[in-house]
């Protein structure tokens, strides 16, 4: 295994930021670490990464305590935290070179090392900047090519797509997976899509205790009842559905189309169709939603 949490507790006088949370990954798997804004993510990944201390249990990296090998753990992993502590004032260049000594990189290796990391994280341009000329995207890029600068085995990164455009959040999305392969990933969001897109499996937690530990698929499997979204040729009067108990939540999207949401786990799209067509309605299509791990989110958080 390469991560090991057992029985982690972290206590602020009487509350619980994390509470008696245990989970494994293994090598070479990426994961993804979800929970609520006050779950206990960043605080779990700050013991990790030793800038925080437990008050109870432990973490292992690659055989190693946090509390007892600390800094032979910082040698073989990558951080990236949620506030990605940059120096404005220096160029991209220089401050991976100052960022290179911290991991005794020095010489030819720490040149070959800077150029491996500004070709793999697209800073080929923006190299001779200085961080504070840069988007917020292209700093992501800096603090991810410093996390990968000694080419650890373990990648932990904390919110690494928050406050991006839509574009950035892609690219950033990309780069990630790109330099994941072959490394052991921990990846906090709350940004589903990227969970969907990066991940192997997810680890959800809600109020410092674990709620979910499975592979993304067997997730999305797990979610009850169903989405339809119905689309009209004209604007109908929404008042005629409070007729169909079945659906227990209704959603107007725009003035012809309207979301149904049952909790029923077979097919409603016929009990739905007959409906509609003994009222007479103008329909033009039901499109089925596929399960998205935002619901399995909302179902797993709002019921823990």
């Amino acid at each position: 295994m390469s991560i090991v949490v057992n029985n982690l507790t972290k206590e602020y006088g009487q509350q619980k930021a994390v509470d008696n949370l245990s989970f494994t990954i293994d090598k070479n798997e990426i994961v993804g670490f979800l929970g609520p804004n006050g779950a206990g993510k960043s605080t779990t990944l700050k013991i990790a990464t030793g800038y925080l201390s437990s008050t109870a249990g432990s973490i292992k990296i690659n055989g190693l305590d946090v509390d007892s090998d600390i800094l032979k753990i910082k040698k073989t992993i990558g951080y990236l935290p949620e506030h990605n502590p940059l120096y404005h004032d220096m160029f991209v260049h220089e401050f991976l070179r100052y960022s290179g000594r911290f991991y005794n990189l020095k010489g030819k290796r720490l040149k070959e090392r800077i150029t491996e990391v500004i070709n793999m994280c697209q800073l080929t341009v923006e190299q001779n900047k200085k961080i504070g000329q840069l988007s917020k995207g292209y700093r992501q890029r800096v603090g991810l090519a410093q996390a990968l600068l000694h080419d650890p085995d373990v990648l932990i990164l904390d919110e690494p797509t928050t406050g991006l455009d839509p574009n950035q959040l892609v690219e950033v999305r990309d780069l990630i997976k790109k330099v994941s392969k072959n490394k052991t990933v921990i990846f906090s969001t709350h940004i589903m899509q990227e969970v969907q897109a990066i991940c192997d499996r997810a680890i959800i937690i809600n109020k410092g205790k674990k709620v979910a530990d499975q592979s993304i698929q067997y997730l999305l499997n797990q979610t009850s009842g169903q989405v339809l979204e119905v689309e009209f040729e004209k604007q109908v009067d929404l008042e005629i559905f409070k007729q169909l108990p079945e659906a227990h939540r209704l959603t107007e999207l725009n003035e012809l189309s309207v979301q149904f949401d049952f909790e029923a786990n077979v097919d409603m799209r016929p009990v739905l169709m007959k409906f509609i067509a003994e009222h007479s309605l103008p329909l033009i299509g039901i499109k089925k939603r596929e399960s998205s791990m935002e619901d399995v989110f909302n179902a797993l958080t709002k019921s823990a």
